[in-house]
């Protein structure tokens, strides 16, 4: 039986009401062309409606081309996914459902920056809890140049503020493939060494100066002009539960018997954090249990602890709120993108940088939690 809901109470007439879902269901490839429908008294039935409305669902369809009825046969889908009366539908409704939330929001006194900030976070966590890791399509044909390409790949650590500046590259400039690979922040710098990247998102704290990223660019691309434009500063602290039922209050808890960590992978930013205050605190590795098991985001980490398969990791506020976390602040560290001045300078980047340096991106990040964004798009140049 197909999954059709009624409202009795809604301004749309029954029949319609059944129409709709039956084009939703095609649009999303639940019904597929040749798929027969129930009778229209089995369907009546299930539905507790008149079977003259049943039959009233079925014609409308049928004069829409979406299904055809045979004596004796049935009635069968024949329309497909991508059939313009199915697709106009299926935008609608969406357009519908969006606009009604956002009308909402703003009449509870949500500003849109902070619509946008939310409708991104949770995009993420829901990709990150569908594929319990997000990863895309790596490039193809790099030897060409970039600016005689329509594609952009990324390696690095992986960053909220990032996921929202690729969303609105995608949404600015659907024409331009993005393809995000989360390496972490060396990863990302050995990417752009071996030429597998155009920029690389990074966040290393060099311990011997206390200095973010410029000593590892230095070190990894010696003599190579590069362009550092900052993202955003943001909070790095220990997300646990929201109750905090074992009373985590700092690295020290992590050698106790009865907490287990999630970390982060080796070369990521995180990771070299986490291990630079494990050393300070005198605290070994083998002594902390979980500390093997490595994941390759913060949402991914959140998302753990969120599921009760850890008690504590080290990563972001802006990941610990949006999986409803506790939060304890320890750092403030900075993001930046590693470009080689070549594509800084190049047509297809432009875009990106463009919204990097907007007011709207800007006020974006900065209504997620644990952000700064008072220095984002500033730029500095190295070799």
């Amino acid at each position: 039986m197909i999954d059709i809901r009624l409202t009795e109470t809604a301004q749309i007439p029954l029949y319609k009401q059944i129409v709709e879902q039956i084009k939703q269901l095609i649009s999303t490839d639940k019904l597929q062309p040749g798929e027969r429908l129930p009778p229209v008294r089995q369907l009546a039935r299930s539905l507790h409606i008149n079977p003259g409305t049943a039959a009233r669902a079925y014609l409308e369809l049928e004069q829409e081309k979406i299904v055809m009825s045979r004596r004796g046969g049935g009635t069968t889908v024949t329309a497909r996914a991508d059939d313009p009366s199915v697709l106009v539908l299926h935008h609608l409704r969406l357009s519908n459902m969006v606009s009604s939330n956002i009308v909402e929001a703003l009449s509870l006194g949500y500003s849109p920056e902070e619509l946008e900030a939310a409708f991104s976070l949770h995009l993420a966590r829901w990709r990150e809890e569908r594929k319990d890791k997000e990863k895309e399509e790596v490039h193809k044909n790099r030897s060409v140049n970039i600016d005689t390409r329509n594609s952009i790949l990324v390696v690095g650590s992986h960053d909220m503020a990032l996921n929202i500046l690729i969303d609105q590259l995608k949404h600015r400039n659907p024409e331009i493939n993005i393809g995000v690979t989360y390496a972490g922040s060396l990863g990302g710098l050995i990417a752009l060494q071996e030429e597998r990247a155009d920029l690389a998102g990074i966040h290393l704290l060099d311990e011997e100066t206390g200095e973010y990223n410029y000593p590892y660019v230095k070190h990894i691309l010696p003599g190579r002009e590069m362009a550092i434009v900052h993202l955003a500063y943001r909070i790095q602290g220990l997300m646990f539960d929201r109750s905090n039922p074992k009373q985590i209050k700092g690295f020290e808890d992590m050698k106790r018997h009865d907490i287990t960590i999630v970390n982060r992978q080796e070369g990521s930013g995180t990771r070299v954090l986490l291990d630079f205050h494990l050393r300070r605190c005198g605290i070994l590795p083998s002594e902390i249990k979980g500390y093997d098991r490595e994941l390759k985001t913060h949402l991914a980490v959140a998302t753990s602890i969120g599921r009760g398969e850890a008690d504590v990791g080290l990563g972001i506020e802006a990941a610990a709120r949006t999986c409803n976390l506790g939060f304890l602040p320890l750092s403030r560290e900075r993001y930046d993108l590693v470009i080689p001045v070549a594509n800084y300078r190049s047509k297809i980047l432009s875009p990106l940088l463009e919204i990097i340096g907007s007011e709207g991106f800007k006020k974006i990040v900065a209504n997620v939690e644990g952000y700064d964004t008072s220095q984002t798009g500033a730029t500095t140049f190295c070799k």
